[in-house]
């Protein structure tokens, strides 16, 4: 394909790749933002009506946010019509990214083994909640079932209260990271071989491995409640919390003994450095609550920069639990080009991210508005898609 918003960016490493987005809502989304922003010329394809973040309040900021240097079209591939045009577009393409139920794309024709029998070189990447197979496999699933089905809402929260979800939407992000993962591989297989592959990502599986210390608690003693508040999921750290501060809260973690010393020097209680009872993990975790009272009543009378001054001066993991607010301004993000002030074109001025990856040599990639609704059709669908293989 010819004449790509992308094509100037020839030195990013997926530079040449093409890709077809049918992505919606996060997961599949974020694998495709990913891609763009590592050079790749991503189409996002969406329904005639749009993929449905669209239908959420006003113009998405989400939907900005994950679709950043993209392309849009739109096709319905429950027509004859649509379902060709497509089928043209893969003969081109690279790669095939969806999040559907399994299943969906064979129904419409669309299916892995079709693509590939039509273009033996491309990558058909699947994401969904439970992977292809399995005795789940045709479960509806979204953020919240996964977190509930893999066992995050239950391991948080307060051990006396009821389990709650995670704030972000951490399975999406953990199922699209590694769908991310997945279409690298196979590319680079393909580089050797010729050949492409299908390849899926089921976000019960990428989530199970964040439960780590969960897990680690549970092997260790199957009747401890998973729930651990701000503490240590594996209960296996102390001092590892959130403190009240003099103007908020602060997260505090130790995870060696230096930063151990360094805590009870801050605190004016370099006694405690000597001290048996202090002298490991498991030692402190024996009397976390004792380790906790101490420490709360040392952070509570510091502001949170204060504070920060201290784990700087004495070595010591800390940081303050900020507000969005603070957080969509923050200087560092900022400076690294990760966050970037935005004036899109139907938003208005807003804050986006970039890629958190880092080619060394390469500047964070600028960024393009997501695409408007269909607003690629003219150019692609009645210039490439209807174009003879050979003039691509």
């Amino acid at each position: 394909m010819q004449d790509s918003p992308s094509s100037s960016f020839s030195a990013y490493p997926l530079a040449g790749i093409t890709v077809l987005d049918l992505g919606q809502i996060y997961q599949g989304p974020y694998c495709g933002f990913l891609l763009a922003m590592a050079g790749a010329r991503v189409i996002k394809i969406e329904p005639p009506k749009g993929e449905p973040i669209r239908s959420r309040r006003g113009v998405s900021v989400p939907l900005a946010m994950l679709n950043s240097n993209k392309e849009g079209i739109t096709l319905d591939l429950k027509s004859n019509e649509g379902r060709d045009a497509f089928l043209r577009l893969v003969d081109r393409a690279d790669v095939v990214i969806e999040n559907f139920l399994p299943g969906v794309m064979d129904r419409l024709g669309v299916g892995g083994k079709l693509l590939l029998g039509r273009n033996p070189r491309l990558i058909f990447a699947s994401a969904s909640g439970y992977g292809s197979s399995g005795p789940y496999r045709d479960l509806l699933a979204m953020d919240l079932t996964i977190q509930a089905m893999s066992g995050m809402i239950n391991a948080t929260g307060f051990p006396d209260q009821s389990p709650v979800k995670a704030g972000p939407s951490i399975c999406d992000f953990l199922g699209g990271a590694h769908l991310y993962g997945a279409v690298i591989t196979a590319l680079f297989e393909r580089s050797r071989t010729g050949a492409g592959r299908i390849c899926e990502v089921a976000m019960l599986d990428a989530a199970y491995i964040a439960l780590t210390s969960t897990i680690g608690l549970h092997f260790d003693d199957p009747t401890a409640n998973p729930r651990t508040g701000s503490r240590h999921a594996g209960m296996a750290m102390a001092p590892y919390n959130v403190y009240p501060s003099a103007d908020g809260y602060v997260a505090i973690i130790c995870v060696n003994e230096e930063h151990w010393h360094g805590v009870a020097r801050a605190m004016g209680r370099a006694d405690l450095i000597g001290d048996s009872r202090f002298a490991t993990h498991a030692a402190r975790c024996a009397i976390m609550e004792e380790i906790d009272t101490m420490v709360g009543a040392w952070t509570g009378k510091l502001t949170r920069d204060r504070l920060m001054d201290a784990s700087k001066v004495h070595r010591f993991p800390a940081a303050p639990v900020r507000k969005t607010a603070e957080v969509v301004q923050d200087p560092h993000l900022h400076a690294r080009g990760m966050l970037i002030d935005f004036d899109h074109p139907e938003l208005g001025p807003v804050v986006l991210p970039n890629s958190p990856m880092r080619f060394d040599g390469l500047p964070p990639m600028p960024l393009r508005a997501s695409p408007s609704l269909g607003q690629d059709n003219t150019r692609i669908l009645k210039t490439h898609a209807a174009m003879p293989l050979e003039q691509a």
